[in-house]
């Protein structure tokens, strides 16, 4: 099992940095994505942003062979969505946009669901739920917690729900790598797993599908579908363990109180 790293009072500070800068990205892209938009052009926007206006590097294009700089994940498609050229947004669509920034040597890891403004509201039910799930997650992270209380936090709000939650797919540890340990599953039971401790960075990200959990990848190698070809919806923060309960260092303005 790999060792959890402790962030250091230094590279929290530098963690703070490239989550507000990944945080200012989903600003600038709030006055983009609208119907009609290709997901490629929104790629495009995001690493002309990231590497010109913000000084960073987009982690996510070259990781693991990834040619691309985000996840635009439509519809059904749970997650790494790869951008088209010919893919345009539909009134009707929603889409996670999944973005990774370093800076200074340290990566954050967001993405937000973007809604079309004819989409149904069985689709907007879903993403508001996924929303709800994750900070049900992110409210539980505090020192001598565990892992297991976070799934079960999620998990619970989903079934409620009448959702599933997908399994394959998890948060993770974050910081000089894009995947660290541990693994944060979106399920579980509490008091059970790896107690935190503060200094601990992982992720948050949730893939709440409307119908089964089953899952399958597309030829690509790299586009994950719900296999009843039903919406799925995720949304995504970084997480750092305070001494107290918890920072989220992607925190958009819109989400401030």
């Amino acid at each position: 099992m790999k060792q959890v790293s402790i962030k250091t009072a230094g590279e929290i500070e530098i963690m703070r940095e490239s989550g507000r800068l990944l945080a200012s990205v989903f600003v600038m892209l709030d006055q983009h994505i609208k119907p009609g938009i290709t997901t490629m052009e929104i790629d495009r926007l995001v690493e002309s942003y990231i590497v010109n206006e913000l000084k960073a590097r987009p982690a996510s294009k070259g990781q693991y062979g990834y040619p691309y700089s985000l996840n635009a994940s439509v519809n059904h498609v749970v997650c790494h969505g790869m951008p088209s050229e010919s893919y345009k947004l539909k009134s009707s669509d929603i889409v996670n946009i999944d973005i990774t920034l370093e800076k200074g040597g340290f990566i954050a890891d967001s993405s937000k669901m973007y809604v079309m403004p004819s989409a149904s509201t069985q689709a907007r039910r879903l993403v508001k739920t996924t929303y709800e799930a994750m900070w049900l997650g992110i409210q539980e992270v505090k020192p001598e917690a565990t892992l297991g209380d976070i799934g079960f936090a999620i998990q619970q709000h989903a079934r409620e729900a009448g959702y599933s939650v997908v399994r394959e797919y998890c948060g993770h540890g974050i910081g000089q790598q894009m995947h660290e340990a541990p693994d944060v599953l979106h399920y579980g039971r509490r008091n059970n797993g790896m107690i935190l401790q503060p200094g601990m960075t992982f992720t948050i990200e949730p893939m709440i599908n409307q119908g089964v959990s089953r899952i399958k990848t597309l030829s690509d190698d790299w586009t994950v579908v719900t296999r009843d070809r039903k919406l799925s919806a995720q949304w995504e923060h970084t997480i750092l363990v305070t001494e107290n309960g918890y920072e989220v260092l992607t925190l958009r303005e819109e989400e401030r109180c």
